[in-house]
């Protein structure tokens, strides 16, 4: 049976791409902070739950380690553990810039560093939930959007530097999501993009023949102006 590593895998997006991988038929492991509700969701699934902070290197190793050893291999990553802290960039005070690059980016880097020796055995797949923040001007998110454009790049040289491997990789990049992260937004939910809209492309990317490189994929909103 083929596996899956989701992390930030208990809610949001992450959540809803794990359920579209399990209806897919993907042994899981779910991995988040909050240990409550990756519990629930775990157990909803069928799934390992491994509570992990990816601004631990060593959570990061444990967490590839254990997925593993459980279901014997890994044919896709999925990195949706993210922070987002709005504000200008003359108002970021550095504790929330530094939070934002070491969960958004360096823990999307060292989670994706441990796999890969299993995803190149598997000729497996990595999707990177990244934001449209990190493709276009996001005043109000200036470092989440930095953080996610770094992410969008590391996410393209992965694709170059694994292609002989057989590994590939998507940037997810959708505009305002309806989960807890936008609530600051004030937009009312039916405005939003849907989690399981990010899921049914996630869903499209595993179905697409070996041949097919796909780096980054933008979800706009409807009505939105960019």
């Amino acid at each position: 049976m083929p596996s899956a590593l989701v992390t930030g895998g208990s809610s949001g997006i992450g959540l809803a791409i794990a359920r579209v991988l399990d209806q897919e038929g993907y042994a899981l492991t779910l991995a988040a902070r909050s240990v409550e509700r990756l519990e629930a969701a775990a157990d909803a699934l069928g799934a390992l739950a491994v509570a992990t902070n990816v601004l631990e290197e060593e959570d990061c190793a444990r967490l590839v380690e254990r997925h593993v050893t459980r279901h014997g291999g890994l044919d896709v990553l999925v990195n949706s553990a993210g922070v987002g802290f709005a504000g200008t960039i003359a108002d970021t005070a550095t504790k929330r810039f530094d939070i934002q690059l070491g969960v958004n980016l360096r823990g999307a880097f060292l989670v994706t560093r441990e796999a890969l020796p299993h995803l190149r055995a598997s000729s497996g797949y990595v999707v990177n939930l990244a934001s449209i923040a990190g493709t276009i001007p996001t005043p109000g998110l200036a470092a989440y959007g930095a953080t996610k454009a770094a992410l969008i790049a590391l996410t393209r040289t992965l694709v170059r530097e694994e292609a002989e491997h057989g590994v590939r990789a998507t940037a997810l990049c959708p505009a305002f999501v309806d989960t807890p992260m936008t609530g600051w937004t004030g937009l009312p939910g039916e405005e939003l993009i849907r989690p399981e809209d990010c899921a049914e492309i996630v869903r499209s990317l595993l179905r697409l023949s070996p041949a097919a490189r796909v780096p980054v994929v933008v979800i706009e909103r409807a009505g939105d102006d960019v």
